[in-house]
């Protein structure tokens, strides 16, 4: 690679910055809106036997594909999507690209009432965060059982770290399209020394420079993980336990801000020397040139996030996305893709195919983009909230904290 092509490159991986709001999770406006959508919401298509309705599909050379902004691999001209070309080439199947989702709540709410009316949304595949938005298809039945049998490829090359989910047992409606971790990430020139744990997101010495997320999700989980509960696996009480210690320190003055997206400026300017961080952030804020900036997992664990592949109930080609999917799960595939968006790759064996192929070493020797065992290890699933009412509770719980 040229350094030419490595800097228009790191351009637009720069550009990926704005999409990372899809982990802003549902509040405030978002919520009420949701609030008055979700109790209406009725199954969508009633489907009793899907291994006969999956019998009874045709292949078609078709395929819509809805996905967030720069989150696919393009050319330097910013027209042509190398990994859909092969695609294409390959199978003779023509997709139809759109960067429609900036963030899951206005997507659900677009496509939520079209599904309930039994309507087609008009995509055979989006990508949807793990959280509140995605449960909500779950529970609704918007989401196409997946053919596991068409896509072999996903059983034979996918990371443990994306099988089976809490939020979707056994795969059966989702597949991964990228992951990241949420640990913290710090300038050591600022902080005079190392950062280990999640306690020192409470320590004194940083006052006024601390940032933590406005994400209830992401704040409500790094508290648990600081008291030594697992989040996947938390009780109401036990939110309850974290909340008192985000209060206790909120009054004492150590946060700076609760931050959304714009952490990572904060960060690079110095505002903030400690944060809440995603991993993705970090890589790309290193490859900008700010390469004071360290991410870690604390000793205490981090937690990691997915987005998902899924086919929405009335796709018109289903057997399209299956075909999608199972090339996707291949180590070119995923390599192509994952050497321009730098996320946590689904597919390990992408690392040998960017380092001895592709030949860009940055990407794959790089543990924000590959994780090593041990960072999987320490990863924990956000809660997989089974009711509205669950929900509801966690945000009365957290969103308090950071009002006012």
């Amino acid at each position: 690679m040229s350094q030419d092509d490595q800097s228009t490159q790191a351009f637009y991986r720069g550009l990926t910055q704005p999409r990372l709001t899809r982990q802003t999770f549902m509040r405030g406006a978002g919520a009420a809106m949701l609030a008055a959508l979700a109790p209406q919401f009725a199954h969508a298509e009633k489907v009793k036997d899907w291994k006969a309705w999956w019998a009874k599909q045709k292949p078609t050379k078709e395929f819509v594909f809805a996905n967030w902004p720069y989150y696919i691999d393009v050319t330097s001209n910013g027209k042509d999507h190398p990994s859909l070309d092969t695609f294409t080439k390959d199978t003779g199947i023509k997709v139809k690209y759109m960067e429609v989702i900036q963030n899951n709540a206005p997507f659900y709410a677009q496509i939520a009432p079209v599904l309930k009316s039994g309507e087609a949304t008009g995509y055979d595949m989006i990508v949807m965060t793990n959280g509140w938005y995605l449960t909500e298809l779950l529970m609704q039945n918007f989401l196409v059982p997946l053919w596991q049998e068409k896509v072999p490829n996903f059983a034979k090359y996918a990371s443990p770290s994306v099988k089976n989910p809490p939020y979707d047992p056994g795969n059966k409606h989702t597949l991964v399209w990228q992951s990241g971790l949420t640990g913290i990430a710090y300038n050591p020139k600022l902080t005079k020394r190392e950062i280990t744990s999640f306690d020192d997101l409470w320590d004194p010495a940083f006052a006024g420079h601390i940032g933590m997320f406005n994400d209830l999700t992401e704040l409500g989980s790094a508290a648990m993980l600081k008291l030594g509960i697992d989040p996947t696996t938390s009780t109401p009480a036990e939110w309850k336990k974290a909340a008192a210690i985000l209060e206790e320190q909120k009054k004492k003055g150590l946060v700076r801000q609760y931050y959304d997206q714009s952490y990572i400026n904060a960060l690079e300017n110095g505002d903030v020397w400690i944060t809440q961080a995603w991993s993705g952030d970090i890589f790309q804020a290193n490859s900008k040139g700010y390469k004071d900036l360290k991410f870690v997992v604390p000793k205490e664990g981090c937690m990691i996030w997915h987005d998902n592949m899924c086919i929405p109930v009335g796709a018109k080609n289903p057997l399209s996305a299956l075909d999608w999917m199972n090339y996707y799960y291949t180590p070119e595939a995923a390599g192509v893709i994952e050497d321009y968006i730098n996320y946590i790759c689904p597919v390990p064996a992408a690392k040998d195919y960017i380092l001895n192929v592709i030949k860009d070493p940055d990407v794959a020797n790089s543990p924000l983009v590959f994780p090593t065992d041990t960072m999987l290890s320490k990863a924990h699933e956000f809660y997989a909230y089974k009711s509205y009412g669950e929900y509801q509770t966690w945000i009365n719980t957290f969103n308090p904290i950071i009002q006012g």
